[in-house]
């Protein structure tokens, strides 16, 4: 396996070739197993990473510059996961072993904490959850996610995290103390209510409805909370019951906001979905083929349509799209009940 960009201190040797003096030798990384029922079968690789602030390429269409990922791999197992190509990098494949062979890289709140005491850092948000969950089940056991909030609320640095893990729900409270000091943008990624297709594509997440209790919870909570309607799946999850049952869900939850997004397919996930999909879905390869011959984006007059629809639900039941930048400040108690509620109405983040 290739370490070079993650190592702390990197090994080298006088035999090694060109281009990998920086490769780990095998007492570098501490490997585990685990014999318990949720982490049957999965691998464990604790390593001290060198940095865990990551610029986001300039070309991103991301509207953030700065990520934190406390991990790589991902037990969510989303067969459609667009990071599945990272694992290619440390000489790993990019389907079973994505799934199932997770780094871990143990320092990385120390290691924020130092990034965000250099004078040179300035203060930008960070934004979290956005290359693979950073509350999968690993977060259970290696408790990372409470040490790098506390390290950004110590700073009054602005973030925000994505996720499908209900795990957040352990973190309520220092979110909250973190909102107290600077902005804090949470959000759920659920992007279709049904059964079958969840248990298919997304096997080791929560279930789409434990997904919007955690939108419920953070709602009574006084924290708002959107939801990414992510990724919207052409042929098996854009049909206009499938999107008003998606939408009325959301907004019967309580978020803030619904934002929907096209499933794209980069290299590394195109590979391991098509493959999905012959198995479970062969008459539609050659319409999949066909809608995504020119990249790895949907063509925009259908991403259009379908922001087009759901908006239109959000509309109808009165949630409209997040506004771009990520993070937005959050009450940081729970606001009084009004003694005669009116009529619901979802406000934007």
């Amino acid at each position: 396996m290739r370490w070079d960009n993650l190592a702390d201190e990197p090994t080298t040797g006088a035999t090694a070739p060109a281009g990998d003096i920086a490769l780990f030798g095998t007492d570098a990384v501490t490997t585990r197993t685990f014999d318990t029922p949720e982490f049957r079968g999965i691998t464990f690789h604790e390593i001290r990473a060198r940095s865990i602030v990551n610029r986001v390429p300039g070309a991103s269409r991301m509207p953030f510059e700065w990520t934190v990922n406390p991990y790589r791999g991902c037990t969510h197992a989303c067969v459609y996961c667009f990071a599945r190509k990272t694992h290619g990098y440390l000489d790993l494949d990019t389907g079973l072993d994505f799934d199932s062979q997770i780094v871990v890289k143990i320092n990385a709140p120390e290691l924020l904490r130092h990034h965000l005491a250099s004078p040179r850092w300035e203060g930008a948000h960070i934004a979290m959850g956005t290359n693979v969950d950073c509350y999968q089940r690993a977060e259970g056991r290696y408790r990372l996610m409470p040490g790098i909030i506390t390290a950004l609320t110590e700073r009054a640095n602005p973030f925000s995290i994505l996720t499908k893990g209900t795990l957040i729900l352990r973190d309520l409270e220092l979110l909250r103390k973190a909102a107290s000091v600077t902005d804090v943008g949470v959000s759920v990624s659920v992007g279709f209510t049904d059964q079958e297709l969840w248990r298919t594509v997304e096997p080791g997440t929560p279930s789409p409805e434990r997904r919007l209790d955690v939108v419920r919870a953070m709602a009574g909570s006084g924290i708002g909370c959107g939801v990414l309607m992510a990724p919207v799946i052409p042929f098996l999850g854009d049909g206009p019951d499938q999107l008003r049952a998606t939408v009325r869900a959301i907004a019967q939850a309580g978020a803030t906001s619904v934002t929907p997004l096209v499933l794209h397919l980069r290299p590394g996930a195109r590979e391991w979905f098509m493959t999905w999909l012959g198995q479970h879905h062969p008459h539609l390869v050659r319409r999949y083929q066909r809608l995504y011959a020119d990249g790895a984006y949907a063509p925009k007059w259908y991403q259009r349509r379908i922001t087009r629809q759901v908006h239109e639900l959000a509309d109808e039941f009165g949630i409209g799209p997040a506004s771009r930048g990520g993070a937005r400040r959050i009450p940081a108690v729970a606001p009084e009940p009004s003694p005669e509620p009116a009529a619901t109405q979802l406000t934007l983040l």
